[in-house]
């Protein structure tokens, strides 16, 4: 392949990146939630009730951050703390009913979304486009182990 067509797809990669980020923060935006908010609730939809701790180690931040952002969605009545029955030093974090609700409303958007941008790709389309998608991924997260971001721009 031509270092030219190198280029001009992977002009077209960051433009779709740019275009999906834009499109995640309007709808972000809409349910007055910040994309650390929002990802922290996707977590507590697949986990069954983490300590707080577990939740830093999950989203790969600082347990002070963790704090902050349920502090934030406890305020909003998206997530409650509860004391952990065995460890007295640990605080469980899960989604409120409403939590839950908001949870199924971003999971439905995602579904919507998803149906508009994929339609009229046939089965073979599709995965291929996963296929490509996941080698890229894998060759991003190489690059990150490896500490050569620098390649990567």
């Amino acid at each position: 392949m031509s270092d030219a067509r190198l280029t001009v797809t992977l002009e077209r990669l960051f433009e779709l990146a740019v275009m999906l980020n834009a499109s995640m923060d309007q709808g972000l935006a809409e349910r007055r939630l910040t994309p650390a908010r929002a990802e922290l609730l996707w977590v507590l939809s697949r986990q069954a009730t983490p300590t707080q701790r577990e939740l830093s180690q999950l989203l790969r931040c600082t347990p002070r951050n963790v704090t902050d952002l349920v502090d934030s969605l406890e305020t909003a009545g998206l997530v409650r703390r509860e004391p952990h029955p065995r460890d007295r030093r640990a605080t469980l974090v899960s989604l409120t009913r409403r939590g839950k609700s908001e949870v199924a409303r971003m999971q439905a958007g995602s579904a919507a979304l998803a149906a508009t941008l994929f339609d009229g790709l046939t089965e073979t389309d599709l995965g291929t486009f996963a296929a490509v998608v996941n080698h890229i991924l894998r060759k991003l997260q190489q690059l990150a182990t490896a500490g050569d971001n620098a390649q990567a721009l």
